[in-house]
């Protein structure tokens, strides 16, 4: 089947779920872009402090090159960024207490307050609404969000 035939009509109504996460994908790119802006940032940086405050979640040493890889930057990229970051007072380096070869990265306390300042109200607006669901419903949006997910990471950027 060739790529024209295989696409979907315009008005098929699965499309609607998509372009509705496409549009907060977007959405979610310029607000930011706006912070990133307002804080002196590249949104690459806005990016990287994202992937480090979510490695710290799962409890995974964020070092330069995970950060590159989850980035898609070189190791010169890399280090602009994280450059960019420790002189905003926003990362830093840190001798890994195991091996003392490997530098960490760890995002300070102050770049989490300036993030959840701008950031905390659209994301306490966001999940108000998950209380309502009930255990299906929020199982649902969580395997569409993670299939999306998925789907975009096993394509080659």
């Amino acid at each position: 089947m060739t790529a024209a035939r295989s696409r979907r009509k315009h008005d098929d109504p699965d499309l609607e779920i998509f372009h509705l996460l496409r549009a907060v994908a977007v959405e979610y790119g310029l607000r930011q872009a706006a912070f990133a802006a307002e804080h002196g940032m590249h949104v690459t940086d806005v990016r990287a402090l994202i992937r480090l405050l979510d490695a710290e979640r799962a409890g995974i040493d964020a070092t330069a090159g995970f950060l590159g890889a989850g980035l898609g930057l070189n190791s010169a990229g890399t280090t602009a960024v994280i450059d960019r970051l420790e002189r905003l007072g926003l990362v830093s380096r840190v001798r890994d207490v195991h091996d003392r070869r490997r530098v960490l990265l760890k995002v300070e306390d102050h770049a989490k307050d300036l993030g959840w300042s701008y950031f905390g109200p659209l994301i306490d607006k966001t999940v108000s609404v998950l209380p309502g669901f009930d255990e299906r419903e929020t199982a649902a949006v969580r395997l569409f969000l993670q299939t999306a997910l998925d789907a975009l990471t096993s394509q080659p950027t």
